[in-house]
């Protein structure tokens, strides 16, 4: 016969739970090693289940890090592509007025072009938002071709040193323009590929990583392809 579950209880309880434990209750020897081995199986199998646990939170936890970082360096590089434009846009914005006030006395008749240009000049400085400056620095530049093509027709002007470098200067800044916009645009949509793939996405979403506005060309005679004649 078997011992009584309230005999073997009481038998672990004052520790004689042993080969003899139960011969009183008529419990076979032979039963103690055998649920002290199911004890010691069922845990280990505990302990492996909860180390495949640790092992797989810890490989995501360690994937979570790298995308997040990951996102913050595409950020990171996106602004300082960003500070490279600004930096020539404010040299451009500086440059501006010097070249008006050169020209502005030989120029009596071309009123209209200077006035242009010192309103586009304005609306480029205190645009905000990615759009706005687009717009306002594509209509600057626009003005700024017609400005330089008015001052073709003047000899005076096209023999004028100051003019002359003050138009160079500005000619190298829109061409440093626009190889930072180049660098810009090709940043950002690195980083407005990587936010929407998965798993990224996830992470992007729950840190509010959102999608860049490009600094788009608005110009048709930058877009313009060149027409060769045969």
């Amino acid at each position: 016969m078997f011992c009584s579950i309230s005999s073997f209880k009481n038998n672990i309880k004052e520790g004689r739970f042993g080969v003899n434990s139960c011969k009183n209750t008529g419990i076979k020897s032979s039963l103690a090693p055998r649920i002290i081995f199911t004890v010691v199986g069922l845990a280990k199998e505990v302990v492996m289940v909860l180390i495949i646990f640790l092992v797989l939170l810890a490989l995501v936890l360690i994937g979570f890090l790298i995308i997040y970082n990951m996102l913050v360096t595409l950020k990171v590089r996106i602004e300082n592509a960003w500070s490279q434009i600004d930096v020539q846009l404010k040299r451009r914005h500086d440059l501006i007025p010097n070249l008006v006030e050169a020209v502005k006395g030989y120029m009596a008749y071309e009123k209209d072009t200077l006035e242009c240009v010192i309103k586009a000049r304005s609306q480029a400085v205190q645009a905000n938002g990615m759009k706005d400056k687009s717009e306002a620095e594509n209509f600057l530049s626009q003005t700024l071709r017609s400005l330089f093509a008015v001052v073709e027709k003047y000899p005076e002007l096209k023999a004028n040193q100051n003019v002359l470098k003050l138009q160079e200067e500005l000619t190298s800044t829109e061409n440093r323009i626009s190889f930072a916009r180049q660098y810009y645009n090709d940043e950002t949509a690195r980083y407005n590929t990587q936010i929407q793939m998965i798993p990224i996405v996830f992470v992007a979403r729950m840190f509010a990583f959102t999608a860049k506005d490009f600094f788009q060309i608005e110009d048709k005679s930058e877009k313009e392809v060149p027409k060769v004649q045969l």
